[in-house]
């Protein structure tokens, strides 16, 4: 019997949705290549980040979906305190019990000496997803928020650099989302 997780996860599109689901990048290249070209496109500058393993899972970067443990809220706002331009878009909202365990993880997220970039992953980086791991790491940690609120204009901001991921092996049906705002249905 596969364990029932307790917890929410949020997730943000970052382009309209086609279809019944959301698709990792791998899937989304065979099934609508100009959307896999615009989501590609922000790995140019690190071309190795797709092929990355994730053995707990055993497959690639480009073969999940990512999903976030704690809502963006507190994020944007040591962003926009930092003088950035924020979405203003709610994230959609999806129970973590719709996940199967034995195809997601949880990755430890580390900024790097620059705070732009996450350190390389170890094996130490991954926790199982449980609702007493998803617990641990549903929080914005004081960390994040001060990197965040101190990038000067030049910084790229990447306000998931430091945040724990919960990857997914594979698609994720749209109705297995709570809620949805923004979205159009098809």
């Amino acid at each position: 019997m596969t364990p029932t997780i307790s917890g929410t996860l949020y997730h943000r599109p970052a382009s309209s949705v086609r279809g019944d689901s959301i698709l990792p990048l791998t899937a989304l290249r065979r099934a609508h290549p100009d959307l896999y070209d615009l989501h590609a496109a922000k790995y140019a500058a690190q071309p190795g980040v797709l092929g990355q393993v994730i053995e707990p899972l055993g497959c690639t970067w480009g073969d999940v979906v990512f999903l976030s443990p704690v809502h963006p809220a507190p994020l944007f706002a040591a962003l926009a305190r930092a003088g950035r331009i924020v979405p203003e878009s709610e994230p959609w909202v999806i129970p973590a019990r719709r996940l199967n365990p034995a195809r997601t993880v949880i990755r430890l997220m580390r900024a790097g000496t620059t705070g732009h970039h996450p350190d390389p992953h170890d094996s130490y980086d991954y926790l199982p997803f449980t609702t007493a791991s998803l617990r641990a790491v549903n929080r914005v940690t004081v960390d994040a928020v001060q990197r965040l609120e101190s990038l000067r204009p030049g910084d790229p901001w990447l306000p998931w650099v430091d945040v724990p991921h919960v990857l997914h092996r594979g698609e994720i049906p749209l109705d297995w989302f709570s809620s949805r705002p923004g979205a159009l249905d098809h």
